[in-house]
């Protein structure tokens, strides 16, 4: 590149076309983007192509599980130009592999791990994986979150509503916790991804495509409230620790009813944890192996006093009402009598 800086724009859905079309007007030299954005700013003749010189997609194998396909083979298609073509991935899928054939000139497949990683997963991360039952999950993950040396958290769910519903629950309980998922709106995410980068809040709870692309440091523990639903998203939740040469943690909890799915993801990354021990949130072995401190409770503050409803005096009765009881009942003799 040889120069100091360069102007750069970023363009994705959820927000307005005028303020992306008017940075492109300024003049730019580098554009991040989604695929659906950048091809809809292509159509409308805001963002050129043709001079495009190099070409870098990210998160390129959930990319293509998320259907963008047809969406990336149009922006290489349209980029007749490219001198140079990156994919990045953290697994290989054999749709990432034939992608760079068709699209890449000789490509190099490099792959970034330490010598001692022989794994797919990264050596550094401690993985524990505990059987849980799904009424117990919410204080065992309580409790995990007052461990000793606990940093900045991510937590796992496979759906939305188990995202927002875990994230009230920490929150209630006195965790600095936030959610990120696909019901919130453009401006609800970043502001809680942004206030987890800040250290306003330690604890994100994210579903996995709303948590694609994290990249942060200092990350210290994952927890995979949900179990993953294969073995990628399993490497790419846990990724999210053990950056940059540090240590991490990882911990996931497998329902009964996850039990066949699990022993499938350990079976393809040999693992070698298919037989998960069963963990309760008083299991002694949970404080030890995760250094919680004895005594810590499901709650950093005291729940709410229930406030029962105020009770309806009876009503008086009225002096008339008292009259009218007191008086007895007439009988009425039929007198009358009929001859035939």
């Amino acid at each position: 590149m040889g120069r100091a800086s360069c102007q750069g724009a970023s363009t994705y859905g959820g927000r307005a076309f005028e303020p992306q079309i008017e940075a492109l007007e300024k003049g730019i030299e580098i554009v991040v983007g989604t695929p659906g954005r950048l091809l809809d700013l292509y159509r409308q003749g805001q963002l050129k192509l043709k001079e495009v010189s190099r070409v870098v997609l990210d998160e390129a194998d959930e990319m293509l599980d998320l259907g963008f396909l047809p969406d990336v083979e149009k922006i290489f298609t349209s980029t007749p130009n490219r001198a140079q073509t990156m994919l990045f991935s953290a697994t290989m899928p054999g749709d990432i592999i034939a992608l760079a054939r068709r699209f890449m000139n000789q490509p190099i497949h490099i792959r970034t791990q330490d010598n001692e990683d022989e794994g797919a997963v990264v050596s550094r991360i401690k993985q524990y994986v505990l059987r849980a039952h799904a009424l117990d999950k919410i204080e065992m993950l309580a409790r995990i979150l007052q461990a000793d040396g606990r940093g900045p958290t991510i937590v796992f769910c496979r759906t939305k509503r188990t995202c927002q519903k875990t994230s009230d629950d920490l929150a209630e309980r006195g965790f600095r916790a936030a959610s990120i998922h696909g019901d919130l709106g453009q401006s609800a995410r970043e502001k809680a991804l942004n206030d987890f980068k800040a250290g306003k809040s330690d604890v994100l709870v994210a579903t996995d495509v709303a948590a694609r692309g994290i990249d942060i440091d200092g990350i210290t523990h994952v927890i995979n409230y949900q179990c993953p639903e294969d073995e990628k998203t399993y490497v790419h939740r846990i990724g999210r620790t053990a950056r940059a040469g540090a240590d991490g943690i990882s911990v996931t909890f497998v329902d009964w009813d996850d039990l066949a799915r699990w022993k499938m993801i350990d079976t393809a990354l040999t693992l070698g944890l298919g037989e998960p021990e069963e963990t309760y949130s008083s299991s002694e072995h949970l404080y030890e192996m995760l250094n919680i401190p004895a005594g810590s409770s499901g709650r950093m503050v005291k729940a709410k006093p229930v406030s029962e409803a105020p009770r309806k005096e009876p009503a008086k009765s009225s002096p008339t009402k008292e009259k009218n009881e007191d008086r007895t009942a007439r009988v009425r003799t039929r007198t009358k009598k009929f001859t035939s």
